[in-house]
């Protein structure tokens, strides 16, 4: 039954380090409306490039961003591990300039900092020194959040999403209470442990993933006779492009849905979240930790 509700539209910026931690912030507010939404007449809606823009030629690439996305935002969610991201020729990067202008239009800003270990040869020296710039100037700004792990970040946000509705002047503002709108927080404990029954996969994702969870890993391998996925013990791929389209697209789909995390940082070698062996395992998929 239709029911009418207050949108708030929730801007993820990040570098391109965090795709996991992208993927967990929509599951995080999908499981929040798929329980309260209907409620309290609220629907929090998950903004980002790769969601909600299409490729035109017509400008600075960050100034459509801008307009057509972080305009209409009213909470911004900012996540960073090593990188801060591209230039923007008027910030350090797309990230950063995202949050300067969100801060500026007087909405409010979350921001966690990864403190999960990362491999000395994989980091940009670069990119790392300005990171610690900017986090340096985050934490005399306001208040920042850091978190050691998946799980940790994904518990910090469940509880820390719905403080922000039920604290801040500035959504408060935009929520009409005459409508039905949210003016209480349910902070059930028992809400951080939540899990609704989560959307199928896809068929190729679905047998991806019932292999990867054997030994916890997924391959992406490039040679010059073609690319071909390996799983488990199993390899997927004919080499054909049909077939390369489907086995890498399911290797993305299991990335967005937070079950697969880049551990290469070249797109060759993923890792079995946490999150996926929970699916795997309310799905009923056999595992094995075995070598």
């Amino acid at each position: 039954m239709a029911y009418k509700a207050n949108v708030i539209s929730v801007m993820i910026a990040s570098p391109s380090d965090v795709p996991t931690e992208r993927a967990l912030v929509r599951q995080i507010l999908t499981e929040w409306n798929d329980v309260y939404s209907k409620r309290e007449s609220l629907v929090l809606m998950p903004v980002g490039w790769e969601t909600h823009s299409s490729p035109e030629l017509s400008g600075r690439p960050q100034d459509m961003i801008n307009e057509r996305l972080l305009t209409d935002a009213d909470l911004l969610i900012g996540i960073f591990w090593t990188r801060v991201g591209s230039d923007t020729g008027k910030a350090i990067s797309g990230s950063i300039e995202e949050i300067d202008r969100h801060r500026e239009a007087g909405k409010p800003v979350m921001i966690y900092f990864s403190d999960a270990p990362v491999r000395p040869d994989s980091v940009d020296h670069d990119q790392y020194e300005k990171l610690k710039e900017f986090k340096k100037w985050a934490m005399t700004e306001g208040l920042v959040q850091t978190y050691e792990s998946i799980d940790d970040f994904r518990m910090k946000l469940q509880r820390q999403v719905p403080l922000a509705l039920q604290q801040n002047p500035y959504l408060q503002s935009i929520i009409d209470p005459s409508e039905g709108g949210y003016v209480t927080v349910n902070l059930d404990p028992d809400l951080a442990s939540f899990r609704p029954s989560p959307p199928p996969l896809s068929e190729a994702g679905d047998i991806l993933l019932r292999s990867a969870v054997q030994d916890g890993t997924v391959m992406v391998l490039r040679t010059l006779g073609g690319t071909h996925v390996q799983a488990g013990r199993e390899s997927f791929g004919d080499n054909s492009p049909r077939d390369t389209a489907r086995w890498t697209g399911a290797v993305e789909e299991l990335v967005e849905r937070g079950f697969l995390a880049d551990r290469g940082y070249k797109g060759e070698v993923f890792a079995v979240t946490n999150a996926g062996f929970e699916y795997a395992e309310e799905m009923g998929y056999p595992t094995s930790t075995a070598p």
